[in-house]
């Protein structure tokens, strides 16, 4: 340490000190380790200071320093000199692999419209797919430095390409259901107001029955569009109100299962259970477990509706049904939007293929676990586990 680099004022005044204390009668050996500690202190905060970013000649930064800026970013970055890939923080080391460096990076990269882009020398961005896997969507920005050093950074866009084709998946499959009844209730009232005089009235009153049916159906849609939509918007708040599960659960079951199938309902709880929920979103899950339970399980057969503790925090709500059962196939994509196993046979009874997709997102809000087990010829069970309430 340089003398220059020692707060010699500071320890001046600190000597006076520990002077002023011996001369009021404080212990020699008191004011000496009082005075060491205090020489210690003001040494180390005297210390060298460490050292600065190195930079060239010219005031740039160092190659070495520029790596230790982004080695740890999410993001791959690679530098590169005359073409060559010099350094590669630790994202790009695990997607392009470790052979990289010192490497072309033209061939790291592999993609025609990468090579373009850095052929040309200038500075810009590109999209470029299949970079490790083949429907990865990257977008790779080129930055030039001094002399032939550059910044490459690789941009994942697959999960913004993904949400955005989910989208228009869903305004697809929407508009098409929508149109389907649609085009079904307009087809009738046309026949109606054309031909409704030579139309006898048996033959009329069915063509009714089949609008109101129709309307009913899209009613339901729409419904059930407006709560898949206000669960998404709220499936980032957490719940606060605590709510008797029980209670709930036994309520909601015989409402969805309606006073004409209300006998084929069996409710089993072992035990009062409290969860932290949404009372209107719960009530609604069960409701659709329910119904779907009533719908697709075996005529006159009945559904059981359970309640049970799982360890000490959590509590099952399983629905049962005894039914054809579900191929092993289509178990993983039930909860997606507008997906059936058997469309005909879901537009018949009165289906919108959203059920599910609700009762995954209110499980989801919830902090919960759905699972879905299915065994050919004997059922369906799904199984909701939700932490009781604090």
């Amino acid at each position: 340490m340089s003398a220059r680099s020692f707060p010699w004022s500071a320890f001046s005044l600190a000597l006076a000190t520990a002077v002023g204390l011996l001369v009021l009668g404080v212990d020699f050996l008191v004011v000496a380790v009082m005075l060491l500690v205090w020489a210690g202190s003001l040494w180390l905060v005297g210390g060298t200071p460490p050292p600065p970013v190195e930079k060239q000649s010219n005031g740039s930064i160092s190659r070495e320093s520029m790596g230790d800026l982004f080695e740890h970013s999410e993001t791959p970055v690679l530098l590169t000199e005359g073409g060559r890939v010099i350094i590669a923080n630790i994202a790009a080391r695990r997607l392009l692999g470790t052979h990289i460096l010192g490497q072309d990076v033209r061939m790291a990269l592999r993609q025609p419209e990468a090579v373009k882009l850095l052929d040309s020398n200038e500075d810009g961005a590109a999209v470029i797919r299949g970079l490790s896997r083949r429907r990865d969507i990257w977008r790779i920005n080129h930055k030039r430095l001094n002399g032939d050093l550059s910044v490459i950074e690789l941009v994942n866009k697959t999960a913004e390409a993904d949400i955005s084709r989910a989208h228009t998946d869903f305004v697809a499959n929407a508009s098409h259901e929508l149109r389907t009844p649609l085009a079904s209730i307009l087809g009738y009232v046309e026949t109606l107001r054309e031909d409704g005089a030579d139309i006898d009235p048996k033959t009329a009153d069915k063509f009714l029955g089949t609008i109101q049916r129709e309307a009913k159906r899209l009613q339901d849609l729409v419904s059930d569009l407006m709560s898949l939509s206000r669960i998404e918007a709220e499936r980032h708040e957490l719940p606060s109100e605590v709510v008797d599960l029980t209670a709930l659960v036994k309520r909601a079951a015989q409402d969805g299962a309606g006073s004409e199938r209300s006998n084929r309902l069996d409710f089993e709880s072992h035990g009062d259970f409290a969860v932290q929920g949404d009372e209107r979103q719960l009530e609604q899950l069960v409701r659709n477990l329910v119904d779907n339970a009533m719908k697709y399980g075996a005529a006159n057969s009945s559904v059981t509706v359970r309640l049970a503790p799982q360890g000490d925090s959590r509590v099952v709500l399983s629905v049962t049904d005894r039914g054809d059962g579900i191929a092993p196939e289509h178990l993983p994509h039930l909860t997606r939007r507008f997906y059936r196993t058997d469309p005909g046979r879901s537009r018949a009874s009165g289906g919108t293929g959203l059920g599910l997709a609700i009762v995954k997102h209110i499980v989801e809000r919830h902090r919960g676990k759905l699972s879905i087990d299915s065994t050919l010829g004997e059922g369906t069970r799904v199984k909701v586990s939700l932490p009781l309430a604090d």
